[in-house]
């Protein structure tokens, strides 16, 4: 048989498992242990169970669309094919998809995506729109088999008949998850006004389409408010938390969305009674005021209105004349007083008494004393009609 190395002898092996249709692609269930998150994106572990292990590598191109994040002492299923690295002469299993196994292990992967999200904002009320009150198009999301759908139709039509669009999706399985995104994308470029998304109850396997990443996504891009009605009432899923509002059943979705036409009339016939009554006091309101006025503009009063202004004028005008007449007599009286103690001491009376003031012909300044003029200057003298032209003669200082 030939002698081989060691590398040929592990490349026999890799050839003889690679090409054994019964381990190309094969489902494993196990428990994850000495799980190896690497730097470059892939992830190492053994998948084991009570008697036996196996070595398992997961590389960055799987990680990359796996819904949870693996952990150690996780209950998986691994779905991949038997490989040999043959470094080491280590067989080994290449996983191309994993899931958590059980309830527990989903309710886990529910928790991480959850906790992700929220931490990114998407279950923000900032982000919340508002349902409109009274739609005209209401766009849903369901089975179109389903029980949901006729829950939704039943409840529109008893309450309050709307145009209703159905994007149908499949909303169980592995293809539901981006089914039901792409359906709320087809109804984001219709008319609708909102859009409910569910199905009815299950256990958490099949509702597990609304827990899936995708399907949030959808959601938040939406730009239509969207309404979440997904199992029962118990029942939350990631999608409860991603939607506008969340409804415990989809009948209850149908009822939260439209108004009731009954309440709805109720409502408005009080409103015209109301309104009925409002307008009747106003009118009651008017006449009696108009009553009033008709009252006040009879003839007679007229006139006795008039001849009561105009006496009033009358009146004001006298006082008002009377009181300008004291106020003026007042300031005369006043300037008279003023006047005279101006007159006591202006240099026209010193003049009417026999004096006279003199100034210097050439520069009209005063002559105050002897030493303001010399012998042969000419002076001015003002006297109480005119004025004196004077030569000074001559000048001597004397003392009074």
């Amino acid at each position: 048989m030939g002698i081989y190395t060691v590398s040929q002898l592990n490349e026999h092996i890799k050839m003889v498992l690679s090409n054994d249709p019964r381990l190309g692609q094969i489902w494993v269930r196990g428990e994850i242990s000495n799980l190896t998150k690497h730097g470059s994106g892939h992830y190492y572990f053994t998948l084991k169970d009570k008697g036996s292990q196996v070595s398992c590598v997961s590389f960055r191109s799987t990680n990359k669309t796996l819904k949870f994040d693996p952990e150690a002492s996780m209950n998986v299923l691994v779905f991949g094919s038997i490989d040999v690295y043959t470094v080491r002469g280590q067989y080994q299993l290449r996983v191309l998809d994993m899931r958590p196994d059980g309830i527990g292990e989903l309710y886990k992967a529910y928790e991480q995506l959850r906790n992700r999200l929220q931490e990114e904002g998407l279950f923000d009320d900032s982000r919340k729109q508002v349902i409109p009150r009274y739609p005209q198009r209401v766009g849903v999301v369901t089975s179109p088999t389903g029980a949901a759908i006729h829950d939704i139709l039943n409840v529109l039509k008893r309450r309050y008949p709307v145009d209703i669009l159905l994007s149908p999706a499949i909303v169980q399985g592995d293809m539901s998850a981006g089914s039901i995104a792409d359906a709320i994308e087809m109804l984001n470029r219709t008319d609708v006004d909102v859009i409910i998304i569910g199905r009815g109850g299950g256990s958490m396997e099949d509702l597990w389409s609304f827990n899936e990443e995708v399907v949030a996504r959808a959601i938040s891009r939406s730009d239509i408010p969207i309404v979440s009605a997904v199992g029962h009432e118990t029942d939350f899923t990631i999608a409860d938390f991603t939607a506008d509002l969340r409804a415990p059943t989809p009948s209850a979705a149908a009822e939260l969305v439209v108004p009731d036409s009954l309440a709805l009339k109720r409502h408005i016939d009080s409103l015209l009674q109301r309104m009925e009554q409002a307008a009747i006091r106003n009118v009651s309101d008017h006449s009696a005021r108009v009553a009033y006025l008709q009252s006040r503009i009879e003839p007679d009063k007229i006139s006795d209105f008039l001849r009561q202004n105009f006496q009033r004028v009358d009146e004001l005008s006298y006082r008002m004349a009377r009181a300008v007449k004291g106020s003026v007599d007042s300031k005369a009286s006043f300037l008279a007083g003023i006047a005279g103690r101006l007159n006591a001491v202006s240099p026209l009376k010193t003049l009417e008494r026999g004096y006279s003031i003199a100034s210097r012909s050439d520069d009209k300044e005063l002559v105050r004393s002897v030493d303001d003029v010399a012998e042969g200057d000419d002076i001015s003298l003002i006297v109480m009609d005119g004025r004196i032209k004077c030569n000074v003669e001559s000048v001597s200082k004397e003392q009074f």
